[in-house]
């Protein structure tokens, strides 16, 4: 979030449920493990900075709004085989209350667009999920229990621009759930958990700093993390985490054709957790990347970084060339390592059918892309890439003798892939609507799992990777308003290294619509799976059928 890594230390994900979608400005994608903006340390894939409003326009603005889910109704079979009638409260089974206020105030001598802003906001939810699904073992329609959850979260922000165009952001987050989580997707056996989450931030920007050509960047933020576990037959578990993450990032223009990143970031992280015992750890790296022009048309990007958790000293090179080949294309190639260490439940787990093993090595593996960007105005945007990774020691859970659960550095892989987005945008004089933008895209994945033994002849897949995923939209705007048509299908699946379970492929098709009515009030109406599709994320995870969801905010 904005530049600072937010994974979590003990499993290393991170929950986007904490999120306040209204407070996030922009979302950056970085594809592939050759990121030398932010240089983040186990970025295998790539990385998502999730960019959070940081300017409020002058003047004091608030903002409310209210949605509701509908799932679609239909008579059910119970678990003990009763059947059931439809439950009408199913379409009112999931409330969102969102509250926003903020205040701008402008620069008197006009050298930034703002002097000061604040805001804080707020979110509640309140969410049943009583969604009915098809029982892929049995083939009978259920409505889904045990998984109610109510949560509420907010954070408030201070921001200074200053007239030498630096800018100074405090920003603070909290989020808290009750929740239920059920064994399995399945499952009647029901676990409660409780989140608290912490998070405050300062962060000085300077494009500008001591001299004309040198810019820096800095953070410092502090993060506190709850929760807790509870389900019958089970020891009661608590998790507590802390974590501290320094960021400086610098750059030096010297020369036109010349540029020079250099910077370093510290992470220390104590857990004190029922699961792993006691545990802290420091990690962190410097890093030196440079762009070198020799052609107006062709930057080299070489970059290494030195990381480490304090007990050794790991290389991670990159190399990356782009050549602007036309005003309309530009070519793109990188090489890069890509290097993980361990989670602490990796490392120290104990209880719950599962221990972890403190010897784990680190992922480790080597990576490469080829990418091609075509843009032809506004009317034509397309990029394809070609792509392969091989990594070594992944790190695996699975099976041991006697029941127990471990994981193992047994995991070995390899990745080869084409990715291909296309976007069009059409204007028109239609009546009211001014623009159709259509869109495509097209991944295909091929993996080879070279662990337990099998071989690239095998040809076993990595679980729950699809080979095909296609997309396809079209986006008609108005004035007032907007209309987007959306389609996602992603192939067969396997649930397991043995690749014996598979997951049945699907389509996905919605529906959304927006519309402005004034100059306060927005309505908005989402209808999701289309076409009723019975499909599950994971192996005896259903998802929801068609279910419509409406709401209606407030600005002023």
């Amino acid at each position: 979030m904005d530049g600072i890594p937010v994974n979590s230390g003990l499993s290393g994900d991170f929950d986007f449920n904490t999120l306040d979608m209204n407070n996030i400005d922009r979302i950056e994608v970085i594809y592939g493990g050759s990121d030398s903006k932010y240089n983040v340390t186990g970025a295998l894939g790539g990385v998502i900075n999730i960019i959070t409003v940081k300017d409020r326009p002058q003047g004091w603005h608030f903002g409310a709004g209210i949605t509701n889910i509908s799932y679609m109704l239909g008579p059910y079979t119970e678990w003990d085989g009763t059947k059931r009638l439809p439950q009408w409260q199913d379409l009112v089974d999931t409330q969102k209350l969102e509250l926003s206020l903020s205040h701008g105030s402008a620069v008197g001598n006009g050298t930034a667009p703002y002097a000061f802003s604040a805001g804080i906001h707020a979110f509640a939810n309140r969410a049943e999920n009583h969604y009915r699904y098809k029982d892929s073992f049995l083939g009978q329609i259920r409505r889904k229990q045990f998984n109610e959850a109510l949560d509420v979260g907010g954070g408030a922000l201070l921001a200074w621009n200053f007239p030498d165009f630096s800018t100074l952001i405090f920003s603070v987050d909290a989020y808290y759930s009750d929740k239920n989580i059920p064994a399995t997707g399945f499952s009647s056996v029901v676990g409660l958990q409780n989140d608290l989450t912490l998070r405050e931030s300062l962060m000085f920007e300077a494009p500008v700093f001591l001299r004309d050509d040198l810019s820096v960047e800095a953070s410092a933020s502090h993060s506190w993390a709850r929760m807790d576990y509870d389900r019958f037959g089970m020891p009661f578990s608590r998790h507590d985490q802390q974590g501290i993450t320094l960021i400086n990032r610098w750059a030096w223009y010297p020369l036109t054709s010349l540029t020079l990143r250099a910077g370093w970031d510290y992470r220390y992280i104590h857990l004190d957790s029922t699961g792993a015992g006691e545990r802290s750890r420091h990690d962190g790296g410097l890093y030196l990347t440079a762009e070198l022009s020799p052609h107006r048309d062709f930057r080299i990007i070489p970059s290494i970084k030195a990381v480490s958790d304090g007990k050794g000293i790991v290389p991670a090179p990159k190399l990356g060339f782009v050549w602007t080949a036309a005003p309309w294309l530009t070519l793109k190639h990188n090489y890069f390592r890509s290097f993980k260490y361990p989670d602490f439940e990796d490392l120290y787990w104990s209880g719950g059918g599962g221990r972890g093993k403190a010897d784990l090595r680190p992922e480790d593996g080597w990576g490469a892309d080829l990418e091609a960007e075509f843009r032809r105005k506004e009317v034509l945007s397309a990029e394809a890439a070609v792509f392969g990774q091989y990594t070594k020691d992944s790190i695996h859970w699975h099976r041991a003798i006697g029941g127990y659960w471990e994981p193992e550095n047994i995991g070995e892989a390899a990745f080869f892939g084409l990715d291909t987005r296309l976007r069009l945008a059409f204007p028109v004089s239609w009546g009211p609507v001014k623009k159709i933008s259509p869109a495509l895209s097209y991944q295909y994945l091929l993996s080879y799992l070279l662990s337990y033994g099998y071989t690239w002849q095998d040809q076993q897949r990595i679980p729950y990777q699809p080979e095909h995923t296609a997309g396809a939209s079209v986006d008609v705007s108005w004035e007032t308003g907007s209309l987007l048509l959306s389609a996602h299908y992603e192939s067969i699946r396997y649930y397991s290294t043995t690749n014996l379970i598979e997951l049945a492929p699907y389509l996905l098709v919605n529906l959304t619509l927006n519309q402005t009515l004034g100059k306060h009030l927005t309505v908005f109406t989402a209808l999701r799976n289309l076409l009723n599709q019975s499909y599950e994320s994971y192996n005896r995870y259903p998802m929801p059928a068609f279910n419509v969801t409406t709401g209606v905010r407030v600005y002023y």
